[in-house]
């Protein structure tokens, strides 16, 4: 790559500048948030057993159902000052793959139909999902919970045959809030942060249809007495899910791994070279040096990191900032690209 005469004298003409001064590579943190809510499908079975007094039934229940109900978003996170690097996302999603419940039901019959209500306990198994990525530095967390809760409800069910019981039926279920929370320093001074919640809270709405077991003994019964079970199917909606993020904007990626197009432009007094490239992953010309060299000449100003083994430097230790080609042209008055 041949670079203009002008573009070589202007970059020659700001490096005494640099080499004079100090610059802080500390941008504002990338930040943001969202929310979002699920709707999906559940499916499942029922047993219980009713009890009649005129037409006042009564009784208790029990039922099992897999559901699939995931809410999920991916969030751009917003930066103070645009840069031309990919912008740090964050990803977070909540998931429920089956609940329980536990409930007692009192209803009242006229003839072949049962109107009735129920409420009792609730059971079943959160996960929550959350993680933040700047570049090649990220941050992931997640939650698992075993829940109990409460749940409440009603429907209406019509005996097409005397055996043979079709419902409709509403449930409101409640497991509370899930949260997770989780800050790490990747790179720089500036910690990764993510923060997720899940309202485990969801409805359901089904058709079912159960199989009734008259009591085997002697003695006047309710044509709604007695054992029944079936299955029911239908859909969920809920799980109330947000979450807030924020990623480090600190250019501290001076890894030779992570460039392209690299030309050497000059060397400091000191022996440092300073360099045009383009980072990987963007068009963008900047100059600024090599972490590998800068670990031989002052080791004290490179940092790896944590998680991906990537050297970043510390250029205020430099006396240096990491600057964009025409940046560095409009500081020495030279031409502008």
């Amino acid at each position: 790559m041949k670079l203009k005469s002008g573009t070589i004298a202007a970059i020659a003409g700001l490096l005494a500048v640099l080499e004079s001064q100090a610059f802080a590579q500390a941008l504002p943190p990338s930040t943001g948030s969202g929310s979002t809510s699920a709707t999906g499908w559940v499916a499942g079975g029922q047993l219980g057993y009713n009890w009649q007094r005129d037409s006042f039934v009564f009784g208790l229940e029990g039922d099992v159902s897999l559901m699939h109900l995931k809410s999920g978003m991916t969030t751009t996170l917003l930066n103070p000052i645009p840069l031309p690097f990919p912008p740090a996302m964050g990803m977070t999603n909540a998931n429920m793959d089956w609940y329980g419940t536990f409930r007692g039901r009192l209803g009242w019959a006229a003839g072949p139909v049962l109107f009735y209500g129920t409420g009792g306990v609730a059971y079943g198994n959160v996960e929550l999902n959350s993680n933040v990525t700047s570049g090649p530095g990220s941050l992931a967390a997640q939650a698992w919970s075993a829940r109990a809760g409460w749940v409440a409800g009603g429907g209406i069910e019509f005996k097409v045959r005397p055996d043979v019981i079709f419902s409709i039926g509403y449930q409101y279920v409640d497991f509370g809030h899930v949260s997770l929370a989780s800050s790490a320093t990747v790179f720089g001074p500036t910690p990764f942060t993510l923060n997720a919640t899940t309202h485990a809270q969801f409805q359901v709405a089904t058709a079912g249809v159960s199989w009734l077991f008259p009591p085997g003994d002697k003695g006047p019964h309710g044509a709604w007495e007695g054992l029944y079970g079936g299955g029911h199917a239908g859909g969920a909606w809920g799980e109330r899910t947000s979450a807030s993020y924020s990623a480090p904007a600190v250019i501290f990626f001076s890894d030779a791994r992570l460039k392209r197009d690299i030309t050497l432009v000059g060397r400091r007094d000191d022996g440092l070279g300073l360099y045009l490239y383009r980072y990987l992953w963007s068009d963008t010309l900047y100059v600024g040096v090599m972490a590998q060299e800068v670990a031989l000449i002052h080791p004290d100003a490179v940092v790896r990191g944590a998680l991906d083994d990537y050297l970043r430097v510390d250029y205020s230790r430099l006396g240096l900032t990491l600057m964009t080609l025409p940046q560095w042209a409009a500081r020495s008055g030279g031409e502008r690209l």
